[in-house]
């Protein structure tokens, strides 16, 4: 009975090793505007602050020295359907004639999605990796709802694909017999990050973005605890630049000559073991020049499974249909895993022989 328990208590053991953050963030005490703190920042170490969650933020704090400090986000001409958990929006299902307005949250009735004030006020849905779903008796505005996911569960749920949006949708019919609107996480705002990551974690203080015309840049207020606010881009402030340990090397090499390489040079081919670490594999794969792109993932034939190189097991997983189980000639053309650098950016199964961009880490 122990031989038996072993393996799988061994697979939970191996899966729940947390992750290191892929970003070191960099104080820099000189005041400069926005444009020349962006200039700094990429000519000495990646971009301006980029926040993808709150782990980043309390890493980010943790640099703030000033009063206000300048982050890499920045007000554009044109809004952008986001999902609050920061999964890109590639899925929408509204409703007809939807959106018809200029208010910025989703909210979700009988299954279709339709927009309204942020200011208003209804249940919500959050989600947790351990439970689920979880519907909220309680009736908040948009803000406030995603600050009650973030401290109790995770975040505002998320809708990826149709087969989502339908068990969501049952999900809510059976405690919300009423019909009333739910919010769901889904929002549009002007932002963008100096690194055009796809990020859509904000963390603003209470009652900012002010929206007005004349801002347009965004800070850290340490006084805050951290939450930001909208100021002039013109006004001078020290800033924090962050450097990325993922690196896309534009070279087509063979999955063992891509090792080699990234030993030799940085520290190992990339481990993607989590939703968070897709997300940072996911914005700067755009750069490859190749449809795929070699990750740390290799076939262990003899116990009909994948590794990544770090030695974890592959726990979180997001192969593209077909892909990720071992073929009978594993062996033979020796298969490794890649990610896809265009689409939904899903992992595949490749031989290694074959030529591709590759991500090196340096952590």
């Amino acid at each position: 009975m122990a031989q038996t328990l072993y393996f799988p208590l061994l697979l939970i053991a191996l899966c729940s090793i947390s992750e290191c953050v892929q970003r070191q963030y960099y104080f820099i005490n000189v005041y400069k505007n926005w444009t020349e703190a962006q200039r700094y920042c990429r000519e000495k170490y990646t971009d301006l602050a980029t926040a993808d969650n709150m782990n980043d933020m309390m890493q980010l704090n943790k640099s703030v020295n000033d009063y206000r400090v300048w982050i890499g986000l920045q007000k554009t001409h044109e809004n952008k359907w986001h999902w609050s958990s920061g999964d890109p929006a590639l899925f929408l299902n509204w409703a007809s004639g939807q959106p018809y307005s200029n208010d910025n949250c989703t909210v979700m009735r009988y299954g279709q999605w339709n927009v309204g004030p942020c200011s208003n006020i209804y249940f919500f849905i959050c989600y947790n990796t351990s439970t689920g779903l979880v519907f909220v008796n309680q009736t908040m505005n948009w803000r406030d709802a995603q600050s009650y996911c973030r401290q109790n569960h995770i975040d505002l749920v998320s809708v990826r694909n149709q087969n989502e949006n339908q068990q969501l949708e049952k999900f809510i019919n059976d405690r919300n017999s009423s019909g009333a609107p739910v919010w769901i996480g889904l929002f549009r705002d002007p932002w963008q990050w100096s690194d055009q990551s796809d990020s859509s974690f904000r963390y603003w203080k209470t009652g900012a973005p002010f929206d007005q015309e004349y801002e347009g840049c965004v800070g850290v207020e340490h006084y805050t605890q951290g939450h930001w606010d909208e100021y002039f881009c013109s006004s001078q402030n020290t800033f924090i630049c962050y450097e990325d340990k993922l690196i896309v090397i534009q070279q087509n090499l063979s999955w063992s000559e891509a090792l080699r390489y990234c030993r030799q040079n940085h520290v190992d081919l990339v481990s993607v073991q989590s939703v968070e670490m897709q997300r940072r594999v996911m914005n700067v794969v755009k750069l490859a020049s190749t449809e795929a792109v070699w990750l740390g993932l290799h076939n262990y034939c003899s116990m009909n499974m994948w590794l990544w190189l770090s030695g974890d097991m592959v726990c979180y997983q997001n192969w593209a249909p077909g892909n990720g189980s071992t073929p009978e000639n594993c062996k033979l053309e020796n298969i490794k895993g890649a990610v896809q650098s265009g689409g939904d950016q899903t992992w595949i199964s490749l031989p290694e022989s074959h030529r591709l961009n590759f991500i090196c880490t340096n952590y």
